[in-house]
């Protein structure tokens, strides 16, 4: 008997390690897939724009071809215009993203922790939410004017609504033994906020973020459309008007590949803070 079960440790072990690496392999071969769909998939498209582009099925006067953009986005860069344009939208970009979500997360979890902030805030964040966002540019435009602060807030106003309501239901999804277990320890506020609220609700704050950040990028081209004289959404709208539909699917080209970079850098800043919910 001794010798019995000593011969079969090591096979249950040896199982146990297969089974692990088959795992790990299956997973590798999904991310692999994943990212020959990524690139795949946008190269597919592209093809079949230039083929029907040629073809006579698309109008060139409206779908230039993908080759005839390219050949425009190489000359706007070799002359410094889209490097232009585009660092003034990411710097405002950029502003305006923290400036909404410091905000949204702090309410965000008081909404979550607290039922007297929750009651008191939640008329004003789910009645000033559905109005179209665009409809405050004027009334933005009147109190900052046209310079750098009202393109900055308009991203804020984008990013803070997607994050500060993901916030506030992801606190409110943690269950309640959680904080029962605080309280029993006799933990203070700080205590709570930091280990249970803040860490319990991270899946839901970074779907919020991505979400936020998408809106934001929408957001600050249409204020640049209507009052800078930079930008990727005043190259939009300036080529429109002179009729220069290359570089206006240039500028849409680029804030397309911007939304997609920050995407994926929100995600992979989520594997690291959320290393437990990784797939």
């Amino acid at each position: 008997m001794a010798i019995t079960g000593a011969t079969e440790r090591p096979t249950s072990r040896s199982h146990v390690i297969t089974s692990a690496d088959g795992r790990r392999s299956r997973v590798r071969n999904a991310n692999q897939r994943d990212r020959l769909l990524m690139i795949g998939s946008p190269l597919l498209l592209l093809v079949l724009w230039e083929l029907g582009t040629r073809s006579g099925v698309l109008d060139q006067r409206f779908f230039p071809a993908p080759t005839a953009i390219f050949a425009q986005m190489l000359s706007m860069i070799e002359s410094g215009e889209l490097w232009e344009h585009t660092g003034a939208s990411l710097q405002r970009f950029f502003l305006g993203f923290w400036v909404g979500v410091v905000p949204a997360l702090v309410i965000g979890i008081l909404m979550g922790l607290n039922r007297g902030v929750r009651a008191a805030l939640t008329p004003i964040v789910s009645g000033t939410y559905p109005i179209p966002k665009s409809a405050l540019l004027p009334l933005i435009l009147l109190i900052f004017g046209l310079g750098e602060m009202s393109k900055v807030v308009m991203v804020a106003i984008g990013v803070f609504y997607p994050v500060v309501l993901n916030t506030m239901s992801g606190v409110l999804q943690i269950q309640p033994i959680h904080y029962d277990v605080a309280k029993n320890f006799q933990a203070s506020r700080w205590r709570v906020f930091r280990t249970i609220a803040l860490p319990g609700a991270m899946p839901s704050i970074m779907t919020g973020i991505e979400l936020g950040a998408g809106l934001g990028l929408i957001l600050i081209a249409l204020a640049e459309m209507v009052g800078a004289e930079s930008g990727l959404g005043f190259m939009i709208w300036n080529a429109w008007e002179l009729f220069k539909v290359e570089s206006m699917y240039v500028g849409i080209m680029v804030i397309a590949v911007i939304g997609f970079v920050v995407a994926m850098l929100i995600r992979e800043f989520s594997r690291i803070l959320m290393p437990w919910s990784n797939r």
